[in-house]
């Protein structure tokens, strides 16, 4: 009997431990921050989930997809925030929290500062735009399998994410 009942007290704690380690596996899309104060004094922060390309073709089989607002990410939207008034590629911005999109069209993507930042990536709505900003895409030095942000101490803005790159200037 006694054998009996610490074979299941082992198993039990097998099963816990099993249990234990699912929970704790790393997220598909794990959270990031980048934050930087730049020339001008005002600090640049930017939280966001870095999805992977895992193989897919972006613009194709996930996004961005042409036409269409995108989190600018993955999971919740991503925030931009920035600690004093600025200008965003010579577009007045005012200090404060924003949610960051873009929409894509062609080569031009457009930086979208919305401000609802607090909420899941896909909503969205253009009524709550403070500021679109519209560069054009180039192609990264290096392939980013995961998306990644930079900010240079000139206030340079880039989100880099498979052979897509473009970004805007913080002043």
């Amino acid at each position: 009997m006694k054998k009996i009942f610490f074979f299941l007290a082992g198993i039990s704690l097998v099963i816990g431990a099993a249990a234990q380690n699912d929970m704790q596996k790393k997220p598909a899309s794990p959270p990031a921050t980048v934050s930087k104060t730049i020339k001008s004094g005002a600090t640049v922060k930017i939280d966001y989930s870095q999805p992977s390309v895992k193989g897919r073709t972006i613009g194709k089989n996930v996004e961005p997809m042409d036409g269409k607002v995108w989190r600018a990410g993955a999971n919740k939207t991503t925030l931009f925030e920035i600690s004093k008034d600025a200008t965003i590629n010579g577009k007045q911005l005012a200090a404060g929290k924003y949610g960051l999109h873009v929409l894509t069209t062609g080569g031009d993507w457009t930086f979208i500062f919305n401000k609802k930042w607090d909420q899941w990536g896909t909503e969205y709505t253009e009524a709550d735009d403070a500021l679109r900003v519209t560069v054009k895409s180039t192609k990264p030095a290096q392939f980013a399998e995961k998306l990644t942000y930079t900010i240079s101490n000139d206030g340079r803005v880039s989100l880099s994410w498979g052979d897509h790159e473009a970004g805007f200037t913080v002043k």
